[in-house]
């Protein structure tokens, strides 16, 4: 397998959405799910790593099994199903918002030599955003497909889009352009 430069974040996909606006979140994710596992399973077949950062669920084991269990309802189950991480993909948790808080992802993606992320996952506005900004402090190169991250509202999930590009540099584009 050839060697890439480039990461991809999946952020708490594996979700409860047991919160304020949760259905109208989960809606959104299952939307976005399908153009996760598309680009996902592109570039994996270029080498591409592919790192999961989830919020723990209070379990605080990186176990994605665990986890999905934890998370598995209603709302959620055709996310999880979709977006299942495999047994050659790295997965982490997280204790808050970014995806580099608390986290031993700096140190992976030094030693996987990354020097560009591709984000995506939920919530837009919230903990993309965050581990965007930790990722630009931190000299990543930063892509984020738009059709792979979603928010509560559209409002701020297009806020996110425009401070990721103008503040962070970040590249927006589609996924099939990646």
């Amino acid at each position: 397998m050839e060697h890439s430069n480039q990461a991809l974040l999946i952020i708490d996909m594996i979700n409860n959405f047991q919160f304020d606006h949760g259905p109208i979140l989960a809606k959104q994710a299952e939307d976005i799910s399908l153009n996760i596992f598309a680009l996902k399973k592109k570039l994996k077949t270029i080498g591409v790593p592919i790192i999961y950062v989830n919020d723990h669920y209070d379990l605080w084991q990186a176990d994605y099994q665990k986890i999905a269990d934890k998370c598995k309802n209603n709302l959620s189950e055709k996310i999880i199903h979709t977006i299942y991480p495999e047994d050659d993909e790295f997965f982490l948790i997280k204790p808050k918002h970014s995806a580099f808080f608390g986290t031993a992802l700096n140190t992976l993606l030094y030693n996987l030599q990354i020097k560009e992320v591709i984000i995506t996952g939920i919530a837009g506005n919230i903990c993309v955003l965050f581990t965007a900004n930790d990722a630009y402090m931190r000299g990543y190169q930063i892509t984020i497909p738009a059709d792979c991250i979603a928010s509560n509202e559209e409002e701020d999930n297009m806020f996110a889009l425009k401070m990721m590009k103008h503040t962070l540099k970040a590249k927006i584009v589609n996924s099939e352009n990646i």
